[in-house]
């Protein structure tokens, strides 16, 4: 199965965890193309590259299109969510896009961890549950 990555690269560590276990598991793995374009390895790397896309937002915009054109060609999603901000389970915007966008094209959804309930991203919660997430709580065994 073609998989791809969605998540804040703030978690890239995580991502990286996540992607050799599905691919030790048989699985074609995305991830998000800024990781190795910018060669992102820990939550200071994100940081630096936040500031690269504010000096060059069309880097971000390129970025995503490449990202969602990967998920069209995909069979499912895995998003990696986890704590970000004192937030347990953190989706952001662009992660919550990424899940519409491949609901809209019929992919499979995989939530590493719960729908987060905290109150800071609670507005959005509806439209999380709206994707009808397959929620794994951490068990890649169950990405089939």
């Amino acid at each position: 199965m073609k998989i791809v990555i969605c998540s804040s690269i703030h978690f890239v560590e995580k991502i990286r965890k996540v992607e050799m276990g599905l691919k030790e598991r048989g699985h074609e793995v995305v991830i998000p193309h800024s990781i190795n374009q910018f060669d992102v390895k820990n939550i200071e790397d994100d940081e630096k590259l936040r500031k690269i896309i504010q000096e060059k937002p069309n880097i971000k915009q390129e970025l995503t299109i490449r990202h969602f054109d990967e998920i069209k060609g995909s069979d499912a999603i895995l998003v990696v969510n986890d704590e970000k901000r004192g937030i347990p389970n953190y989706i952001g915007g662009a992660t919550l896009s990424e899940m519409l966008f491949a609901l809209y094209h019929d992919k499979k959804i995989f939530m590493l961890n719960p729908i987060p309930t905290h109150e800071r991203i609670s507005f959005y919660k509806d439209e999380i549950e709206g994707c009808q997430p397959i929620i794994i709580n951490g068990n890649l065994d169950m990405v089939k």
